[in-house]
């Protein structure tokens, strides 16, 4: 398959306006931070606009459920609109939003009902933020070193729920719960003047083309929703659950903080590392679930020492491989890696709104050990659409190469 001819006037117009890898990077990580903020500083609030709000652990629940729902329908025509608008725009646009329902809901939120409406439209500034970012990197980042640079992007998830952490003893036990939002957003506003100006970015999107390989990232999505659905049963409630077995409360939270830690440096590490084998990043995905699938089935039989082995391999390695996925998916669609990851990105989404409330479900009725062991074998069937979604991955990448 022919590339797309780049006329001189254009190519001296992108050296022009070229970004510096290390401008990318630091705004693709602010650019991820601000966009994604709102749902978990409501996770990490969630004490303190429930005692207000008046609900149950179980309306916390269907809140970050509805907001990664909204985040998965979004998913794909957010990235339509970076393939269309360039990333520079529609970055700037999710901030925007981000800290639009930051602000509303230090404002407006009222009941839980409220609360939902405003996760739920906001969510949007989510997939537009992830989407422009994997855009950023895979134009402005040398290939050799992509996968470091996702890595570091992909960190910012468990960055933005340690911030939403130190929030609590910081501003919410202090001045209120609303001011942790109104400075929240202050701060996501800030990351507006770190996206970098790209004057040639609408019309290098327009010009991308080029196939597809839309079934092999449709299976990969697949396999991201039931990764993302058992491994976000970590977050959500490992705490709860280890409590239940006897831990008590401050060696539960000090676990969860563990797993944060992990799990920023994997996603770092795991990145550092992909770029030096890049070939096969799906199937080493495969294999970190596989791994991370022990994990959580070393937290049925929970005690401290399969507490912390089961906190490190899930977080560590059934939690750290979206970096490696996105990465993996740009590489074979460079002519439209919003496109391309957008579908991939609509699987993690969909994982985020079914895990909670599927697997909370099943703790409800069966107890935690029988909710750990299912969300394992979840994770292994999705370590199994990995595999297959990798071949076929490479099955189009052959006949692209051949046309």
């Amino acid at each position: 398959m022919a590339e797309p001819q780049i006329s001189p006037a254009e190519t001296a117009a992108t050296s022009a306006n070229a970004v510096r890898p290390r401008r990318a990077v630091t705004s693709a990580l602010t650019t991820t931070i601000a966009c994604s903020v709102p749902v978990f500083l409501v996770g990490g609030l969630a004490v303190q606009i429930r005692e207000e709000l008046g609900f149950s652990p179980a309306g916390l629940g269907l809140a970050v459920s509805a907001y990664f729902g909204a985040s998965a329908l979004a998913s794909v025509p957010a990235g339509a609109l970076v393939e269309r608008y360039g990333s520079t725009t529609i970055a700037r646009t999710g901030v925007g939003l981000a800290a639009a329902s930051l602000l509303t809901i230090a404002v407006a939120a009222r009941s839980l009902w409220s609360l939902i409406a405003i996760l739920a439209l906001g969510a949007g500034a989510n997939a537009m933020g992830q989407l422009a970012s994997n855009t950023s990197l895979s134009r402005h980042v040398p290939v050799r070193r992509q996968g470091l640079s996702f890595g570091v992007k992909q960190a910012a998830i468990p960055v933005s729920s340690m911030l939403a952490g130190a929030a609590v003893p910081v501003v919410a036990l202090t001045l209120g719960w609303r001011w942790a939002f109104v400075f929240a957003a202050a701060g996501a506003l800030g990351a507006l003047w770190l996206v970098p100006v790209e004057r040639d970015d609408g019309r290098a999107a327009k010009r991308a083309g080029g196939e597809r390989a839309t079934g092999a990232l449709i299976v990969i999505g697949l396999g991201a929703t039931l990764a993302a659905g058992s491994a976000n049963a970590l977050g959500t409630f490992l705490v709860d659950s280890a409590v239940a077995h006897g831990v008590t409360p401050a060696a539960a939270g000090l676990a969860l903080t563990l797993g944060s830690a992990v799990g920023i440096a994997a996603r770092i590490v795991g990145g550092w590392l992909a770029d030096r084998m890049p070939d096969r990043q799906i199937s080493v995905i495969a294999g970190m679930l596989t791994v991370g699938a022990a994990g959580l089935a070393m937290l049925a039989m929970l005690n401290t020492a399969t507490l912390i082995a089961g906190v490190v391999l899930g977080f560590g390695l059934g939690w750290a491989w979206p970096g490696l996925m996105n990465f993996a998916v740009v590489r074979l669609h460079p002519q439209a890696p919003a496109a391309a990851t957008s579908i991939t990105q609509t699987g993690v989404y969909a994982g985020g709104c079914v895990g909670p409330l599927g697997l909370g479900a099943l703790a409800a009725a069966a107890g935690y050990p029988t909710m750990w062991t299912v969300a394992g074998i979840a994770m292994l069937f999705a370590a199994a659409a990995m595999v297959l979604g990798s071949r076929l991955l490479r099955r189009h990448a052959n006949r692209a190469q051949i046309a």
